[in-house]
């Protein structure tokens, strides 16, 4: 089976636009904020999708020597809890536009 030079050439372009296209929205989406509690609301973390957090809140009154444990493990659940959102908005995003590429889901 033969291939016209033509058509490959016009393959390699179109991949190469659709490689730029995912970039761009893997770019943007990384850009998009979550938000996370943990111990109904006393700890608050937001992060950008792309995984880094942006900042930590944490309610006064839980803060107290003696629970420096239970502190700790709250913002521990609430910032893997953000991070954890964070992908699956990256997620949602990536199939956005594998389907409006016309790609089958769960190409990419």
């Amino acid at each position: 089976m033969k291939f016209g030079g033509g058509n490959i050439k016009n393959l390699m372009k179109q991949a190469s636009k659709m490689k730029e296209q995912m970039e761009k929205l893997q770019a943007e989406a990384g850009e998009k904020t979550v938000e996370a509690t943990a111990g109904g609301g006393m700890v608050t973390v937001v992060a950008k999708a792309k995984g880094e957090v942006i900042s930590i809140k944490i309610k006064p009154e839980i803060v107290n020597d003696s629970d420096i444990e239970m502190l700790q493990d709250l913002v521990t659940a609430a910032v893997n809890e953000a991070l954890n959102r964070g992908q699956d908005v990256m997620k949602e995003e990536v199939a956005k536009m594998a389907g409006g590429l016309g790609l089958p889901p769960g190409l990419l």
